[in-house]
C-alpha cells in the first residue's frame, strides 16, 4: 500500500500493559532522529493515548474527524509534535469507532499513502480484531511487542495463530474458495485434525484441493515476518523468551522471525510518563533509549 519512497510500521501486541504505545512513540523519534520525515499514527481507535506520550494537549483534528467527514485530507490531522521531522496523528475517543466500518477502513489505508513522510508508524489497538488485522497485514514491517513473563509465551503464539488465521480466512473469501474456507476451520481443531497442526501440513492438504489458491496463501505469509520485541528486560534470561517464541511460530505456523529486539526495564521511563514527556527527550541517554534507537536502526537497517 505504500510508494516507493514510503515505508508503514506497524506496532502491536496481544494484550494491553506492555509498553507498545511508549515503544510506538519513542521509536517514532529515533527514525525522525535519523533525518526522516515521521508521523505517528494512534490506530487504538476508541482507546487512544499516544498523544499523552508525546505530552500532547491540543490538537486541531484527529482521526477521529477524517473518519466522520469532517476534514477532507488525512494531512489536516496531522498534528505537529515539536520534536524536528516528526508529527502525529491522534485516534479520537468517540465510542463505536474502534469497530470502523469497512468502507471507512478502505478510505484511511488508501490515504495513508497521501501522508507526507518518509516513514508512518501505526499504533495498532491490543489483541486481535478485524481493525487490528487489515491494519498489520498492510505493513511493511510489523513489531510484536510483549513482555518476558511465561505467560506471554502462550498469549503470543496464540494471538499471531489468530492473525493468521483470520488473513488466510480473508484471503480465501476474496478467492470464494468454499472448500478452503472449510478446511480452515478444520485447521483450528488441531486434536481433531492432527494432520493440520502446524501451517504446513495445512497448506499440503491445501494444495490437494486448490494448488493455486494453497501458493497465494503461501505468499501471504511470507511477507508476514513480524520483529519480536521483548520489552522491560530484566535479566539475560528473559531474552530467551524471544527465541522459544520464534521457535513455536515456525515449527507450527511457518511464520519465520530471525530478529529479536529486546528492551531493559528502565525507572525512566515511569518517569517521563508523569512529566508527559517520550523517554527519547526527556532521558536520551537512558537504556531504554538506546536500546530503541539500536532497535530503529535494525528496522530501518
Amino acid at each position: 500500500m505504500t510508494t516507493d519512497n514510503q515505508k508503514i510500521i506497524a506496532v502491536f501486541g496481544p494484550k494491553g500493559g506492555v509498553g507498545k504505545s511508549t515503544i510506538t512513540a519513542n521509536l517514532a523519534i529515533a527514525i525522525a532522529e535519523m533525518g526522516k520525515k515521521v508521523i505517528a499514527v494512534d490506530l487504538d481507535l476508541g482507546a487512544s493515548n499516544l498523544h499523552a506520550i508525546f505530552g500532547v494537549r491540543d490538537t486541531r483534528h484527529s482521526l477521529e474527524d477524517f473518519t466522520m467527514k469532517k476534514v477532507k485530507e488525512l494531512s489536516d490531522c496531522v498534528t505537529d509534535t515539536n520534536i524536528d521531522n516528526l508529527g502525529i496523528i491522534c485516534g479520537g475517543d468517540v465510542p463505536g469507532i474502534a469497530n470502523m466500518p469497512y468502507q471507512q477502513k478502505v478510505k484511511l489505508i488508501n490515504n495513508l499513502s497521501t501522508l507526507d513522510c518518509d516513514v508512518i508508524v501505526l499504533d495498532l489497538a491490543a489483541g486481535v480484531s478485524n481493525n487490528v488485522i487489515d491494519f498489520l497485514f498492510i505493513a511493511d514491517t510489523s513489531l510484536l511487542v510483549t513482555t518476558p513473563e511465561i505467560t506471554s509465551l502462550l498469549n503470543v503464539y496464540s494471538f499471531i495463530k489468530t492473525s493468521v488465521f483470520r488473513r488466510l480466512n480473508f484471503h480465501f473469501k476474496a478467492l470464494k474458495s468454499i472448500e478452503l474456507l472449510e478446511l480452515l476451520e478444520k485447521a483450528k481443531d488441531s486434536i481433531e485434525n492432527p494432520s493440520l497442526a502446524t501451517m504446513n501440513g495445512f497448506l499440503e492438504a491445501a494444495a490437494i484441493i486448490d494448488q493455486r489458491a494453497s501458493e497465494s496463501a503461501k505468499k501471504v505469509l511470507t511477507k508476514f515476518k513480524p520483529y519480536i520485541v521483548i520489552n522491560r528486560i530484566k535479566t539475560p534470561n528473559d531474552a530467551n523468551v524471544g527465541t522459544v517464541i520464534t521457535d513455536l511460530m515456525q515449527r507450527y505456523i511457518n511464520i519465520l522471525t530471525s530478529v529479536i529486539i529486546t528492551i531493559h526495564e528502565d525507572q525512566c521511563v515511569g518517569k517521563a510518563l508523569s512529566m508527559l514527556k517520550p523517554v527519547m527527550i526527556a532521558k536520551p541517554s537512558c537504556a531504554f533509549s538506546l536500546d530503541v534507537k539500536e532497535a530503529a536502526y535494525k528496522i530501518m537497517d
